[in-house]
């Protein structure tokens, strides 16, 4: 039990943590199109990008794949870039309109997962067991996007609500911030 805290520890500080910006731009740039009403869609959301993130996060610890992480440190920001373009198309925030978010958010959080296989491959110990480790760094994980989804959440809920930006601006104004820093990040990651 000792190894599953240890575990959710570390997936929660991947997601809250100062040096985990680009994971809190994608879910920014994810949940920027959505209301508080919208937890139920919100929190699919971000279990698909687990989803996602555990898939390849498992294969790459396995040794199945195994990418160059220079080439992943530079695609995870280019996820964070595609997906904040994705929002400055939205005109209509209905359900079917912001159905590619899903598909997003599952693929995406494939090249995500491959950003930290090194980390955790190199923690585990020989007698720990690999499925238990990673159930509970992904629910961690999990627990983590849910904070920062909650966040967002309920700050474009007093954007729009108490200063009444409308929320077609104030999606601009997010996924536009996003897109800036993501960006740059993907610039400086250039891997040639």
């Amino acid at each position: 039990m000792g190894d599953f805290g240890f575990y959710f520890k570390w997936g929660w500080e991947h997601i809250i943590s100062r040096d985990a910006l680009d994971h809190q731009l994608f879910i920014a740039a994810l949940a920027a199109i959505y209301l508080i009403k919208d937890w139920k869609q919100v929190l699919i959301l971000v279990t698909a990008f687990t989803i996602g993130h555990s898939v390849t996060l498992a294969l790459s610890v396995l040794d199945i794949i195994r990418f160059s992480s220079r080439w992943v440190e530079f695609l995870i920001p280019c996820t964070i870039v595609l997906t904040a373009i994705s929002n400055l198309f939205q005109k209509k925030f209905t359900t079917k309109s912001i159905r590619i978010n899903y598909f997003l958010a599952l693929f995406f959080g494939l090249i995500h997962g491959m950003g930290f296989a090194n980390a955790i491959r190199f923690a585990l110990a020989e007698d720990q067991s690999l499925g238990w480790s990673l159930f509970g760094f992904n629910l961690g994980l999990e627990a983590g996007q849910i904070a920062v989804v909650i966040c967002i959440l309920l700050i474009t809920q007093l954007v729009l609500s108490l200063l009444r930006v409308p929320r077609r601006e104030w999606v601009l104004f997010l996924s536009a911030g996003v897109f800036s820093i993501a960006l740059k990040m993907s610039l400086d990651r250039i891997p040639f």
